[in-house]
């Protein structure tokens, strides 16, 4: 019995229908998106029309008015598939979504959410050149002139950037102030002076859009800023002790991803007139990786759980991203090795599995800064 057969029947229909969408409708995509770098843009009006892209926004403002966990779900069901969908629907509702819900005020949520739930995607957009595990060294400048802000620099490694239509912006009103000074705004693509630039040539999640933002004498209305002036530390913080567990959440999907495809390989690849799957010294290895994968289920749903309950669980996100990042990791090169030679080939999942596998060590805080994390808080 897996974590997954202890959830309710709603969360499970859930996730059975999100996960048979990705199969249907993704899995046919993915080689193709992956060689080319670039997300089919059929699947953006799909993913809206399931409901995945506003699974938090109330129905009042036309979203689905579910959970959090469903969310986390979500993202798990489509990284079984294909890690770059699922990223782009975790930013969407762990970050951007849950910022807004979170922080902006009536009239922001008016504007923005029936929109966020139904055509426009999201960015969230902290990163810099000089801002990466010390987040507040920002360099990108806000300037308060009349009735409005006017923002110049630049942000790196921005996922979903090319197809966003909103981008929550960290800049700083007062360099002097530190992070202190550190505000959020609501950045609209059409903006004079915004412009979307240079998509990373990666690694992994190629078909996720990782990209630089840059800001010449962008105006942002005194209306756009989110939350208090000098307080957008705190948002960006809180939102990404949320995005941790959604990025737990990929990993996890992942790692399982991974897993089913390579044991039913090991369970038809006869070698020495048997089997391998039913080699003792192959038995030990999938049945670790089992293990692993589900104690990283456990713990992504424990801190998902906690987190709709209003309980602490910034340390159980940390541990949660930590160590289904590490799973991750280790199932898919496991994985890999379980297919042999031909799992070194594009002709089989376990590649791009271990490709897109790395970067989950690395985004929404790296392993380090989990630990130090855990260590503060234990």
């Amino acid at each position: 019995m897996t974590a997954l057969t202890r959830i309710s029947d709603d969360e499970r229909l859930f996730f059975e229908t999100v996960y048979d969408f990705a199969k249907q409708r993704i899995l046919p995509l993915v080689s193709a998106m992956d060689e080319q770098a670039s997300l089919d843009p059929s699947l953006l009006p799909q993913l809206f029309a399931l409901g995945v892209m506003g699974i938090e926004v109330p129905e009042e403002y036309g979203g689905s008015g579910s959970s959090f966990f469903n969310a986390i779900l979500a993202v798990e069901a489509l990284a079984r598939v294909d890690p770059s969908v699922s990223v782009l629907v975790d930013v969407q509702n762990t970050l951007v979504i849950n910022a807004l819900l979170r922080w902006a005020s009536d009239e922001q949520k008016q504007r923005y959410l029936p929109k966020m739930a139904s055509e426009w995607v999201g960015s969230y957009a902290l990163s810099e050149a000089s801002s990466g595990s010390d987040a507040f060294a920002l360099k990108l400048r806000a300037e308060k002139q009349g009735d409005r802000y006017v923002l110049n620099g630049q942000k790196l490694w921005i996922t979903n950037a090319a197809e966003s239509s909103l981008f929550v912006v960290f800049a700083n009103v007062d360099p002097a102030a530190g992070y202190k000074g550190i505000t959020a705004f609501l950045v609209e693509r059409t903006f004079a002076g915004f412009a979307v630039g240079k998509k990373e040539h990666k690694l992994g999640i190629r078909a996720s859009s990782t990209c630089e933002l840059t800001f010449d004498n962008v105006e942002v209305p005194l209306e756009n800023v989110l939350g208090e002036v000098g307080r957008g530390y705190k948002i960006a913080i809180e939102a990404l002790n949320e995005g941790r567990i959604g990025i737990g959440a990929q990993m996890l999907g992942l790692a399982q991803g991974a897993f089913d495809g390579a044991l039913p390989y090991m369970r038809e690849r006869v070698q020495f007139g048997r089997p391998i799957a039913e080699f003792q010294g192959m038995q030990f290895l999938y049945a670790r990786v089992a293990m692993e994968i589900e104690a990283a289920r456990l713990m992504v749903y424990n801190a998902a759980r906690l987190k709709d309950a209003g309980q602490p669980f910034v340390k159980e996100a940390a541990m949660a991203k930590l160590f289904a990042s590490e799973v991750a990791e280790r199932t898919a090169s496991q994985c890999v090795e379980f297919y042999g030679g031909v799992g070194f080939t594009k002709d089989y999942p376990a590649e791009k599995f271990y490709r897109d596998a790395k970067i989950g060590k690395i985004y929404e805080g790296t392993s380090n800064m989990q630990l130090v994390t855990i260590a503060k808080l234990l």
